[in-house]
């Protein structure tokens, strides 16, 4: 017993010495962060026999999945999530359906099992992993892209579909003799935690936070945090939900709290180091000896799991409206086993659907399509000539200014060179590392970052910032950011560019100072040189810009008291002409042909 604590800090020692070496090595080839955990792992577990094994691992190392599942709830508001509910409920089901189906007729027809044992199998097969997708699009910062969240989508009633899996296995366990719980009792627990869950984040986690702030002790949030997390957790598991989809729906309950960014600042260290611990885990449970057993068998199950799966999925996302490229990304990022096959493969051989040895060699299938992902979502990637996203060190010496300008693409460009040429400072944010290096050159002083984190703002000097200049290009990026230094800065400026007409409504709707949309000043300014090209005199042509521009002020005040749906009508009015067209008899000569 003395020598436990030593044997523990010699197996945290060499995983955490495999992650170094392996997570760098592999990222710096393109190959991900993900697949260099695994190698890790697969390489320590025989070579290092002072690790026990990813059975004592992987219950600790499964709460890097949790931390995640719970950070991204608080990403999803729960209006957002029922704007998400046609993806959820219908390619969600569709794709567990679909795929479970096909891998069940293969699994029977093939005889390689009994009926009973091959739904279990395929239906198993048929869930994918949601550690491994959601950290390659965090990876490429795709989680709130159409298609990240389409695939947020699936993943999601995968977990909802743990529940009558679980008592699917009871029911057909039954038949061979060994019943567990009751259906009912299996249906009823999760719905009642559930519905505990939604009452507690409505009602009792947004005044515990701020009893907690109030105290100003910043160790006790990080401990709340971590005990509303694991609690939710633990509370799912014991009604036989996942803990993942616990901890994502205390996220949820907390999307709109003033807290929210706060939680996910003091998660995220421990999300990362527990996600990847459980990569490495993953590893560890490589059976080198089932697989060498099987080799055929299993060299065969590989190409038909990973092609059904991303057919059916390619299929059902052009089918629910997807286009090519999205659909082809998702089905390339969905095609592997999950985590969750772990239990449910040991529950079925416990049940007697099918031996212990068949359910090693599940395992093993769905290791080893999780360790394929990285690469079958790469050539995806690279099939569709998708351009990399770079990135650099995050160095913020030097900043802080009395403009913050966040995002520097053209229009921000422009905007700054005013700044600039006026004498006043500005320090700018991007995330691309070639536009970072091109203006470098030219003098600007820009850092690396994501101007979507709430430490990035605050290394970049936003609290001493007069003004935040937030031109980022797309309209959800811009709207989080403005969401984010709405409630933890609430007393900054904001100037923010706008994509469009409902979105400067939206913006005004957020008391933002400033909007503008990126091409309302260009296109006023073209249609003037254009009816100045055609003869109208400087003046005049003057006079119709700012008449039009006045028009369209009233307009968006008008929109902005009855909603943008009920000012719709108004968005285009054709105005009256400040020059009336001459009539035949007034025009020159020349004009008559």
């Amino acid at each position: 017993m003395s020598n436990t604590p030593t044997l523990l800090f010699t197996e945290a020692l060499v995983l955490l010495g495999g992650a170094v070496v392996a997570a760098p090595l592999f990222r710096r080839f393109g190959l991900g962060t993900v697949l260099g955990y695994l190698a890790a792992g697969a390489v320590i577990g025989p070579i290092a026999h002072v690790i026990s094994g990813a059975e004592e691992i992987l219950p600790i190392a499964e709460l890097g999945v949790v931390f995640l599942l719970f950070i991204i709830g608080l990403e999803l508001k729960p209006s957002t999530l029922w704007r998400m509910r046609s993806d959820i409920f219908g390619l969600g089901l569709m794709q567990v359906l679909l795929c479970g189906g096909l891998l069940t007729g293969i699994l029977f027809f093939s005889g390689l099992m009994a009926w009973h044992g091959a739904i279990i199998a395929g239906f198993g097969l048929a869930m994918s992993s949601t550690a491994f997708a959601l950290q390659i699009l965090n990876d490429r910062n795709d989680v709130n892209s159409r298609y990240g969240q389409r695939s947020f989508s699936i993943l999601l009633f995968q977990d909802l579909a743990i529940v009558p899996l679980l008592a699917l296995i009871s029911i057909l366990g039954a038949r061979s003799g060994d019943a567990t719980s009751p259906l009912w009792l299996s249906i009823a627990l999760p719905v009642a935690a559930t519905c505990s869950m939604v009452l507690a984040g409505r009602f009792l986690l947004t005044p515990l936070f701020q009893i907690i702030a109030r105290t100003g002790a910043r160790d006790v949030m990080i401990a709340a945090a971590l005990f509303i997390v694991l609690g939710s957790a633990m509370l799912m598991e014991a009604a036989g939900l996942s803990m993942a989809m616990g901890a994502f729906l205390s996220g949820v309950m907390l999307a709109e709290s003033s807290y929210r960014h706060e939680l996910e600042t003091d998660i995220e260290p421990f999300r990362g180091i527990l996600q990847a611990l459980f990569f490495m885990a993953v590893g560890l449970s490589v059976r080198f000896d089932v697989i060498l057993d099987n080799l055929w068998l299993i060299a065969l199950a590989l190409p038909v799991v990973i092609l059904v799966k991303g057919v059916s999925i390619y299929l059902l996302c052009r089918l629910f409206g997807s286009d090519h490229d999205d659909s082809l990304r998702i089905a390339a990022l969905l095609p592997q086993g999950g985590e969750f096959g772990f239990v449910l493969f040991s529950t079925a051989a416990a049940a007697g659907l099918f031996s212990s040895a068949t359910s090693s060699l599940l395992i093993s299938v769905v290791t080893l399509t999780m360790a394929l992902t990285p690469l079958v979502a790469a050539l995806a990637r690279y099939l569709m000539s998708a351009e990399r996203h770079e990135e650099l060190e995050e160095d913020f010496q030097g900043a802080g200014s009395d403009v913050l300008m966040i995002g520097f693409s053209r229009f921000g460009q422009i905007a700054a060179q005013i700044l600039l040429a006026s004498g006043r400072d500005v320090t700018i944010i991007d995330d691309s590392a070639d536009r970072i290096r091109q203006a470098s050159s030219f003098g600007f002083r820009i850092y690396f970052g994501d101007g979507t984190r709430l430490d990035i703002l605050r290394a970049a000097g936003i609290e001493k910032a007069k003004i935040v200049a937030v031109c980022t290009q797309k309209r959800e990026v811009t709207d989080r950011i403005v969401d984010l230094i709405g409630e933890e800065f609430p007393h900054v400026r904001l100037f923010v560019r706008s994509y469009d007409r409902i979105h400067s409504l939206s913006l005004r709707a957020r008391n933002v100072e400033y909007e503008l949309r990126e091409t309302l000043e260009s296109g006023l300014k073209f249609g003037r040189m254009t009816i100045e090209a055609l003869g109208v005199e400087e003046e005049m042509a003057r006079e119709i810009e700012e008449d039009i521009r006045r028009r369209d002020e009233e307009r968006l005040q008008i929109q902005a008291v009855e909603g943008p749906q009920g000012g719709a009508h108004m968005m285009y009015v054709r105005p009256e002409p400040l020059i009336r067209p001459k009539r035949a008899a007034e025009m020159d000569d020349t004009a008559v042909s």
